[in-house]
């Protein structure tokens, strides 16, 4: 018992600090995965906590709800639309990735042949953890979002297999190159069919249920279940989770109603927030920095190999993307090329190693960490700055002057608040109040005047302005009917059909005549359009 109190105790301290990880990066506007890994290093050189970072805990019990979580929210329309390219990356680029870091890994390093190709599969995939939250912070075009995340998705499940292959390989001393590609194929299809399957299960039963608990329980069920069928089996548990997630975010919710579906993308984000973050506060508590200083050649030269690899696979594949994709691109190659970020995933297949290997495990070991912490401090804090630097997040000119216009009259009323404030409270006499308040009123009267114009100029501007403002109405209705029922004032039933019509018209996207209570008609009207019961996201628009 003492035992557990203390473990539990650990995780709750883990959490608090990343509650205020997440609350200082708002202002310090430092990418939140970095500042974990710092924190978690400040931690580790502290205060050591013990706390196995085992091969179990990262592709077990964390790694399935971040998977689960990205496949969910991706359109399969948009998947397909790229699968192609996706599969060329995620399948002949690990393979080639591998190659090419097991070649140049013996030439630098005392690593010798066998276990340089082990390593080069183990960082072979780049992270599905770092990549997918990185590029959704910062909102590049869907396309290439969907290229990244698809293929962060599935690779890591092609590198755990071509990893298992390279183990054999160095543990035996020998390649059966026809068994070894059975073995490939079996294990990705497999795992793929088993998350199909389940995937498709679990949708039908959702079909039949109308409560969030039960349906939220099923898809939980689904992505855990889903790994742990597919890893009984010798088959790919990531690459299930992958197809699992994929057929459930894209059936799944036809079958649910607008509240269920809220509820269920909110608990599903909260999920892929906690784990991500206890996988890089993780990562940071379990490096030793002494031992990767010791270590800073092999360190170095395995940066290098892992880059140029990137770059090789990047560059010389853009034909077979252009010609089964869209062209990209120069700037969402460059971007490709460095959002190559490594993490969680590597770390599991290294800390699996087996100690047969000997001294090249500890090798094999502090590389991958120095490569993951590389990506993470140098291509993580970067990446901003580079799609900035390539246009590739670029907002418009009416866009910033908005913006700035907008600012501005913010600003401004905060000043005329914080006087008016002052003059209440007997802090400032009424002559200087008089004095100044005139000057202050004609100030928010033009800048109130000088937004106006740019979004008479620009419908696109004023029409997203009004939908957030009805969304915030929309909302703020929906918070008072929690409060009346948590007061009392309506009962459960009431408050579940006007919660239903609330959300039925926030997943929507039509909301220009819905300023009031959706539905509020004594008949019940329905909604109107397909949108109504459409998933976030499902859109097929490409703003690239």
């Amino acid at each position: 018992m003492d035992h557990f109190l203390a473990a539990e105790a650990v995780v709750i301290e883990l959490i608090l600090v990343v509650s205020l990880v997440a609350m200082a990066v708002r202002s310090l506007r430092v990418p939140y995965e970095v500042a974990l890994v710092v924190v978690g290093l400040l931690i580790a050189a502290t205060r050591p906590v013990h706390i196995g970072l085992t091969p179990e805990l990262i592709l077990g019990v964390l790694v399935p709800p971040l998977v689960f979580e990205a496949a969910f929210q991706l359109n399969f329309r948009q998947v397909r639309r790229c699968l192609p390219a996706i599969l060329t990356l995620a399948v002949p680029g690990v393979v080639l990735t591998t190659l090419i870091v097991g070649i140049l890994i013996p030439l630098v390093t005392p690593l010798p042949a066998a276990a340089a190709f082990v390593f080069g599969a183990a960082i072979a995939a780049t992270d599905p953890v770092a990549v997918v939250a990185l590029f959704r912070r910062l909102g590049v075009p869907v396309r290439l979002n969907v290229l990244i995340e698809g293929e962060s998705l599935l690779n890591d499940g092609t590198a755990i297999v071509v990893f298992n292959l390279m183990l054999v390989v160095a543990l035996s001393g020998r390649l059966d190159a026809p068994q070894a590609i059975g073995n490939f194929v079996v294990v990705s299809v497999g795992g793929s069919l088993v998350g199909l399957a389940m995937g498709w299960l679990i949708s039908r039963l959702i079909a039949t249920v109308d409560d969030y608990l039960i349906e939220i329980t099923l898809t939980t069920v689904l992505a855990f279940g889903s790994y742990l069928v597919a890893e009984q089996l010798h088959v790919s548990g990531v690459l299930a989770v992958v197809a699992a997630g994929l057929v459930n975010g894209n059936l799944g919710p036809r079958g649910m109603s607008p509240t269920t579906r809220i509820v269920l993308f909110n608990f599903w984000e909260y999920v892929a927030f906690l784990a991500n973050s206890l996988i890089f506060l993780l990562i940071g508590t379990q490096m030793n920095l002494a031992q990767l200083g010791a270590a800073w050649q092999p360190i170095g030269w395995a940066v290098l190999a892992v880059l140029a690899a990137r770059a090789v696979v990047v560059y010389g594949l853009q034909w077979v993307m252009g010609r089964t994709c869209e062209p990209l691109p120069a700037s969402w190659l460059h971007v490709l090329a460095w959002g190559g970020l490594r993490g969680a995933i590597s770390l599991a297949l290294v800390l699996s190693l087996p100690v047969t290997l000997g001294t090249d495990r500890a090798l094999i070991q502090v590389m991958a960490f120095g490569v993951a912490l590389f990506s993470l401090l140098v291509q993580g804090t970067t990446m901003n700055w580079l799609l900035q630097r390539l246009h590739v997040v670029a907002r418009s000119e009416v866009q910033a002057d908005y913006e700035r216009r907008h600012a501005r009259l913010i600003a401004v009323r905060a000043a005329s608040e914080h006087l008016d404030r002052l003059h209440r409270q007997g802090l400032l006499s009424t002559q200087a109040w008089e004095a100044l308040r005139p000057d202050l009123d004609r100030r928010v009267a033009a800048m109130a005047d000088a937004v106006h114009q740019v979004l008479q100029a620009a419908p696109d501007l004023q029409a997203k302005e009004l939908d957030t403002a009805r969304r915030e109405l929309l909302r703020a209705q929906r918070s008072a009917l929690a409060g009346l029922r948590r007061d009392g004032v309506i009962g459960d039933e009431i408050y579940d059909e006007l919660a239903q019509e609330i959300d039925a018209v926030l997943m929507g996207e039509r909301l220009s005549n819905e300023p009031a209570l959706a539905g509020t008609g004594a008949e019940g009207e329905e909604l109107e359009g397909d949108n109504a019961s459409a998933p976030p996201g499902s859109g097929d628009d490409d703003p690239a």
